[in-house]
């Protein structure tokens, strides 16, 4: 049995007790109350870090999991920890805490000791601004919590070799790199990728949620050349090192892995690591690490065919990125060309600049609701909000007047979304929400002597839009224009009372509005509103910024949200019912795709994606014997074009509906059965039925 199946065994089995690093931080911060803050929250992130058990598997050959964290202490201890952590605070998704490509590169190019280096020299130059020197204290004192960890694992390494049911020669390995990058620069591949994941660890520690991995094959490859060129690495070693990273991330913690890409010269970069790295994430057949490529017109095509063998397996990764558009949509922002080419995905999806801006946050924007609005003087049925009433419905006689009203219903609704954000997120004292070990990991904070969140960073916090529904919109319009406009077969107020009624009693009309054009078939009376909706949502969230300036993206995406946000907007006139889901992310309503494959992605492609500068989900199935050998080159061929034509992203399911049918009957048969769900996979049987019957309808294409 491989060394990673034994080695997931041994992470299966980490004691559920209370994970708990709060009680460490509580340690470290009870010890500094009435100090400055940012002295306070360093020495509890140094308590977390140097007092943890250092755990490591039979199997370990880079080492570090969070398993020292899950500790057995009495309840009331633990609560009055936790209490006590609680009410200091901590930062949240929104408002900026994870979802974080940090630089690894400079990193490994520096070591750890280059890193303190660098805290000691802008300390110097910074000697007489005392807050600044504060924040550069307290990086200092958490990035040397973090060194002492590595030791702490150097020293466990070394304690086991008297444990007969250890293997010295791992231990040794593992002590001696360990040993090796708690002093300097790492030197060699395993080095370097166990610094890597020991920062992984420590983010998790602090309790920080999808930390990308970032671009392994790029800042990794210098390491793995060198090593392979001197001898002392192999293809094969360099995948089972990857593995035993890949199989310890965790199914409910999204990791992004990005791979491909181009560089600051636009040419391709995969390279002998890059097939490794695909090669582990495809061996280890788990969900955890979100693997996406960043496809060029020149990735080679042997390497986009091994890409679909991965994809063919059911696992779904890699998810395809199209480079050229993603790095035309950064552009508008103003990024400098180097960090464009740089840019990986945090999350499921999400463009980022690589460790020179604030953690991503995102949010969802329920487009279809405005239907009901629009129709009913500004009121929802089925939410407690209140949106914009504009007018009377008996005075619209055209589609551009209906246009004009639910452009203007958008319009409120982006002005609405936007004070709240920012609302939220200055809602807090950024100052007393420091982050000193996070921002020794972004470009400029060292230098500037500034938290990551207080004007360290190069460039400001962007904040994501989810814009949901485009299938159900551009349906929704396509009917409205052709049953009332068109063919004058009902008015708006019968549209109306329909909707309102969930079509009890409006059976006929359903049926109608169900007849319209489709959005997804290469049909432009319906794809117009595609190309308009992306257009305008982009302008719309375009006028507005981030607490310190930065850009407020529009996506294309939903992660799973449009079969929740489906149960609080009440029917459509696309004809879909009150409860059910609404579109998914940028794909067309299942099942209504139906001129098949190449008519869907025409559709999908028609938008300007360059506008969506946060990213986009385009959901696709297709029936296992797709990825057979000889016809995989029809499907890589079909994505070449869409490519070549704006489509922004594609993810694709290989599994057949036999298969997840019988998974929902028979889920113990069908435990590790992974699949791609929105942004990310999952195991089939672990998801909510919801969520299983979203994937199970979408079309499947042969």
């Amino acid at each position: 049995m491989s060394l990673r199946t034994e080695l997931r065994k041994e992470f299966e089995k980490i004691p559920k007790g209370t994970f708990a690093p709060y009680y460490y931080r509580y340690l470290g911060q009870r010890e500094h109350l009435g100090e400055p803050v940012v002295k306070m929250r360093a020495y509890g992130i140094y308590s977390v870090f140097a007092n943890i058990t250092p755990i490591i598997f039979q199997n370990d050959l880079i080492a570090g999991c969070k398993a020292g964290a899950y500790i057995d202490k009495e309840d009331f201890i633990l609560n009055h920890a936790k209490d006590f952590t609680s009410k200091i605070g901590e930062r949240i998704f929104r408002t900026n805490k994870d979802h974080y490509a940090p630089n690894y590169e400079k990193l490994l190019n520096v070591g750890v000791d280059g890193i303190l280096a660098e805290i000691d020299s802008s300390l110097k130059d910074h000697a007489g601004d005392e807050k600044k020197c504060e924040t550069l204290t307290a990086m200092k004192t958490a990035f040397c919590g973090f060194i002492q960890m590595i030791e702490n694992y150097a020293e466990e390494a070394n304690r086991l070799k008297n444990e007969t049911s250890y293997n010295k020669d791992r231990l040794e390995f593992i002590s001696s790199n360990c040993r090796a990058i708690a002093k300097g620069k790492p030197q060699t591949f395993a080095q370097a990728l166990q610094l890597v994941w020991f920062c992984h660890t420590a983010f998790l520690l602090e309790g920080r949620a999808a930390m990308a991995l970032g671009s392994l094959d790029r800042f990794l490859y210098p390491f793995y050349k060198r090593d392979v060129e001197a001898g002392i690495l192999t293809k094969e070693h360099a995948v089972e090192l990857l593995e035993n990273v890949f199989i310890k991330l965790e199914p409910d913690n999204v990791v992004n892995i990005c791979i491909g890409g181009t560089d600051k010269d636009s040419k391709c970069i995969i390279n002998d690591l890059s097939y490794c790295i695909l090669w582990a994430v495809k061996n280890c057949n788990v969900p955890g690490p979100n693997l996406s490529l960043r496809v060029t017109a020149d990735t080679p095509d042997d390497f986009m065919d091994e890409a679909l063998k991965s994809i063919g397996t059911g696992l779904g990764y890699p998810a395809l990125m199209n480079n050229d558009i993603n790095v035309a949509a950064l552009k508008k922002y103003g990024y400098a060309d180097d960090d464009v080419h740089n840019h990986v995905m945090v999350g499921c999806i999400e463009n980022f600049i690589t460790g020179k801006q604030p953690p991503w946050s995102d949010g969802r924007f329920d487009t279809p609701v405005f239907f009901e609005y629009l129709l009913n003087d500004g009121i929802s049925r089925f939410r407690s909000d209140v949106g914009y009433d504009t007018g009377d419905i008996q005075g619209i006689t055209s589609m551009q007047e209906f246009m004009k009203r639910f452009e203007a219903q958008l319009d409120y609704g982006v002005k609405e979304y936007c004070t709240f954000f920012n609302a939220r997120n200055n809602s807090i004292n950024q100052e007393y929400y420091a982050e000193p070990f996070l921002s020794c990991f972004c470009d400029d904070c060292i230098g500037r002597g500034l938290d990551i969140n207080c004007g360290g960073s190069i460039y400001p916090s962007v904040h994501g839009v989810g814009v949901m529904g485009i299938g159900t919109i551009c349906d929704s319009l396509a009917a409205i224009e052709k049953v009332v406009f068109t063919d004058k077969y009902a008015t708006l107020e019968e549209i109306r009372d329909a909707l309102n009624s969930n079509f009890e009693g409006y059976d006929e009309l359903r049926k109608k509005l169900l007849a319209a054009p489709k959005y997804g078939n290469n049909d432009d009376f319906v794809d117009k509103y595609a190309i308009w909706l992306v257009d305008y949502m982009s302008k719309l969230f375009s006028k507005y910024k981030t607490r310190d300036g930065g850009g407020i993206y529009i996506a294309m995406a939903s992660n799973v949200s449009n079969i929740y946000a489906g149960e609080t907007i009440a029917a459509t006139p696309d004809g879909r019912k009150q409860g059910e889901p609404l579109s998914d992310a940028a794909s067309p309503t299942y099942g209504r795709d139906i001129n098949g494959v190449t008519s869907t992605l025409a559709s999908v492609s028609k938008p300007d994606y360059t506008a969506v500068a946060c990213g986009s989900v385009v959901n696709q199935k297709f029936s296992p014997s797709i990825f057979e050998d000889g016809t995989r080159g029809k499907l890589l061929t079909l994505i070449r074009t869409y490519f070549a034509r704006g489509g922004q992203e594609i993810q694709i399911n290989a599994t057949s509906r036999k298969i997840l049918l019988d998974a929902m009957e028979n889920p113990e048969s069908y435990k590790s059965l992974v699949v791609r769900v929105s942004g990310f996979s999952d195991y089939y049987t672990r998801l909510a039925k919801g969520v299983q019957l979203d994937i199970l309808n979408r079309t499947q294409h042969s």
